[in-house]
């Protein structure tokens, strides 16, 4: 079973970061804001940093004060669907990629502007991008090394190994075994 978020659902978590951090929410906050008359991103930083915000809900302020990119309004089928426009014949790996993630139990398919990122209900376990001809599969595997189809990976430090995937036979029943391998390490 799997459930698909997008950056909605981070703006909902960075509001409750906002309130356990300051004990104030968002309308009390972009009042100070507004009445502080920031110039610019730098300085708002700088004053939420000096009023003890930071991390997320700083980054949640200066959006509500400068703007939400369009990657952050986007609902998760449309930031899939934009990964995939000039590469379609990937989308059917990435497809299949969900599909076989989706059987390992409660994941978690969490869109954003170039990748997806699979996450079992404690953290991220797979982050799948896609490059000009492959769709690549990065792995949170501890104590593993390359070899065979695991290669060092080039998408993220806390997920040294990948699997490039050129057509959709390649989502087999190896690639799902390594899938079953992070999902469980990382559950």
């Amino acid at each position: 079973m799997s459930q698909i978020r997008d950056w909605h659902h981070d703006r909902d978590l960075w509001l409750r970061v906002l309130e356990r951090q300051t004990g104030q929410g968002l309308e009390h906050w972009n009042g100070r804001i507004e009445d502080e008359h920031p110039a610019d991103e730098q300085s708002l930083r700088a004053w939420l940093t000096e009023q003890g915000v930071t991390g997320y809900a700083q980054t949640l302020l200066v959006r509500e004060r400068f703007g939400y990119p369009d990657f952050v309004l986007a609902a998760a089928d449309e930031l899939i669907d934009r990964q995939y426009a000039d590469r379609l014949g990937l989308r059917p790996i990435f497809d299949a990629v969900i599909a076989s993630a989706a059987t390992l139990g409660e994941v978690i398919v969490q869109a954003r502007k170039t990748y997806v990122s699979l996450l079992t209900p404690r953290r991220t376990f797979v982050r799948v991008q896609p490059a000009k001809t492959r769709v690549d599969v990065a792995l949170r595997l501890e104590d593993r090394r390359p070899g065979g189809r695991l290669q060092p990976s080039t998408i993220h430090e806390t997920m040294s190994l990948q699997i490039s995937l050129t057509s959709v036979d390649q989502v087999d029943a190896e690639l799902l075994g390594w899938l079953q391998l992070a999902y469980e390490e990382n559950r």
